[in-house]
């Protein structure tokens, strides 16, 4: 006799076809990395190359986003020249959905031979070593307080009844990002991600014990995601967007606002780094030219005499002239972005 929880699985494991199905019908694209973008993080998916977009109320059987700043829908296209699709908002369990139903697009990847996912949220942050508007790459998470995406007969077509979890979020993909990470925003953190149920945010007692158990931030996603990819043998990456502090560390009320601000103000970061660099590399050019002018009058009036002033002049205005175009050469083609990194991975803000 089927019981009515078995028929519900059976039922779930159609309902994940038929989204596949209506997906392939949709486009003929065969990504090679999912990204799942949190709160106020979905414009990223706008500056790719797109070749097509779906929404999530076109795919038959999926479950549709309800909280703003979620778009609600699939982005097929390429960052650079690596094959993506990119979830512009997902779906939480506080929406009403059965913590399975908020892990059905991880199963759907897992269908499409996705083998790595990339997965972002909005956090709070419990750490405050870590700030405000910062990214933490999540290292590991605590979810106890919260039922288990993999609660139920197991599906054995995506893995075993038991995996393990002593890495969840895989070491090689951290490490590749760390260094991402600080060329782009000058510091990186690496910590616990608490996943919590939500809608509402944590009290300050809620927080107290948190930051007791070690956790460095919390939200209210991402974990039954990246359990469920752990489950399907996909490899995972995730990261948090530190947007405000958590309850009883900030001295204020918390709100979504605030979350969408900072993702706002974070996203103009990195454009504000690399106009203090381009600033920088005006002055030197503007004093490398200096040099060279200096250089030809020297040269043209006949004035650099073995041993005189002006020959060291020359000399110094022709070194700087040769030493300002190997630095704009390494800013052009992103060198001087990875020596950067390396510096800080050194220094205060390193990922540890």
């Amino acid at each position: 006799m089927t019981t009515p929880k078995r028929k519900e699985e059976v039922i779930m494991y159609k309902k994940l076809m038929t989204c596949l199905e209506s997906v392939r019908k949709k486009i003929d694209f065969k990504p090679e990395v999912a990204l799942i973008l949190g709160s106020g993080l979905g414009d990223f998916a706008d500056g790719i190359q797109i070749e097509q977009t779906i929404d999530y109320t076109d795919i038959e059987g999926f479950p549709v986003s309800t909280v703003k700043g979620h778009k609600g829908r699939f982005v097929f296209g390429y960052v650079e020249k690596t094959p993506v699709v990119i979830m512009q908002g997902r779906v939480h369990y506080y929406e009403g959905y059965e913590v399975a139903h908020t892990a059905y697009p991880i199963r759907v990847f897992s269908l499409l031979g996705i083998e790595n996912i990339i997965l972002t949220n909005a956090a709070g942050g419990i750490n405050t070593n870590i700030e405000q508007g910062s990214l933490m790459i999540i290292n590991d998470h605590l979810s106890f307080f919260a039922e288990s995406v993999l609660r139920g007969k197991n599906e054995d077509k995506f893995g075993v009844r038991f995996p393990d979890m002593s890495e969840v979020y895989n070491k090689e993909l951290i490490e590749k990002l760390k260094p991402i990470i600080l060329e782009k925003m000058g510091r990186c953190y690496e910590g616990v991600y608490a996943y919590m149920k939500g809608p509402c945010y944590e009290t300050p007692a809620e927080i107290r014990a948190l930051r007791t158990l070690g956790a460095d931030a919390v939200g209210m996603s991402t974990v039954p995601e990246a359990v469920v990819a752990r489950h399907c043998g996909i490899k995972i990456v995730a990261i948090s967007c530190i947007t405000n502090m958590a309850a009883g560390i900030a001295k204020k009320e918390l709100s979504h606002e605030e979350v969408k601000e900072t993702v706002l103000k974070l996203s103009d970061y990195t454009e504000t780094i690399n106009q203090k660099i381009k600033g920088k590399l005006f002055v030197l050019t503007v004093i490398a030219i200096i040099g060279m002018i200096a250089f030809v009058i020297i040269e043209v009036m006949g004035l650099d005499t073995p041993g005189s002033i002006y020959e060291r002049v020359a000399s110094a205005g022709l070194g700087l002239d040769f030493g300002v175009l190997i630095v704009l050469a390494m800013y052009l083609s992103g060198f001087l972005g990875k020596i950067k990194a390396r510096r800080e991975m050194k220094r205060k803000y390193d990922c540890k």
